[in-house]
């Protein structure tokens, strides 16, 4: 079963997006809330995407600066990002920085949001 960490979700968005994405994908979601917490379980493995939120609503952190970091770390730089903000300045920075096109939370039962999604997810093979 394919796994997406999401970072920075307040509880109720971690839920629609955990929801939507098991009912649509049959992926696993993991919530992280901050930076040091996202950055210790991609150490460990076994995630094939990862939502961050903008700014975190556990501790305010920033999204942006963990796709940097993320995208810094050779080890961890080909794990596929995604930003999750209605905003487009943030999106292009985000994509600036190596992210995958993104999207907001209102948009994650969207045709844009599934195709995104759906784009960046693994397969599963058909037999």
């Amino acid at each position: 079963m394919p796994r997406v960490l999401s970072v920075g979700q307040c509880g109720f968005d971690h839920g629609t997006i955990a929801h939507t994405l098991k009912a649509e994908f049959g992926v696993e979601v993991v919530p992280a809330g901050t930076q040091s917490e996202a950055v210790a379980a991609l150490q460990r493995g076994g995630f094939d995407l990862v939502l961050v939120n903008r700014v975190f609503d556990e501790d305010g952190g920033s999204g942006i600066d963990l796709i940097r970091t993320l995208k810094a770390d050779p080890a961890l730089s080909s794990v596929p990002v995604m930003l999750v903000s209605n905003y487009p300045d943030a999106q292009r920075e985000a994509e600036t920085l190596g992210a995958l096109p993104g999207f907001g939370k209102a948009e994650l039962r969207t045709p844009k949001a599934k195709e995104r999604l759906e784009a960046a997810l693994p397969h599963p093979t058909k037999g």
